[in-house]
């Protein structure tokens, strides 16, 4: 899959704040954590397709250590909370997943963008990664995802971080 997207946020800008509901119906904002814990804040295209499926997995099996380093996890996708609800249950994922449906975190973000598959264009969410300090400033952006290893190489930059 081709990407052609440009970030415009940068390492040691301020994070955008945002608010959405969660896979359990609560909601998570980014101004929760400010102060208190660092944030992993992963976008995703889809629930429960396979590079989505492992980079989930991924974290899950990361996800103690990753309190343990002081960081919460968040994930976002476009998808409903219904279906971040099944996504969860399925994989048994620990952390809450945001549902984007008015593509307000992903525009703020800089995520969403023309992806092209099989030489067909269309507007989607990059899959990208930004670490946020506890002073809600960007630490680290990973634009280029293997979903495999992704949750490893985000684990060893929060610990270089704490």
């Amino acid at each position: 899959m081709a990407k052609t997207l440009e970030l415009k946020l940068k390492v040691g800008d301020p994070a955008p704040d945002f608010a959405a509901p969660t896979q359990s119906g609560d909601t998570v904002s980014l101004a929760q954590f400010r102060g208190k814990q660092a944030v992993v804040l992963y976008f995703y295209p889809k629930d429960d397709t396979p590079g989505c499926t492992r980079e989930a997995c991924a974290f899950r099996d990361e996800w103690s250590a990753l309190q343990r380093a002081g960081v919460a996890v968040l994930g976002v996708s476009t998808d409903p909370v219904k279906s971040h609800a099944k996504f969860a249950e399925k994989y048994k994922l620990p952390f809450p997943l945001l549902a984007d449906e008015d593509r307000k975190i992903v525009t703020a973000y800089g995520v969403w963008g023309e992806k092209t598959f099989m030489g067909r264009k269309y507007q989607g969410t990059h899959r990208v990664t930004f670490l946020i300090g506890k002073d809600g400033r960007i630490r680290h952006i990973w634009d280029k995802v293997k979903p495999e290893t992704h949750a490893a190489e985000v684990l060893a930059a929060a610990r270089a971080a704490a």
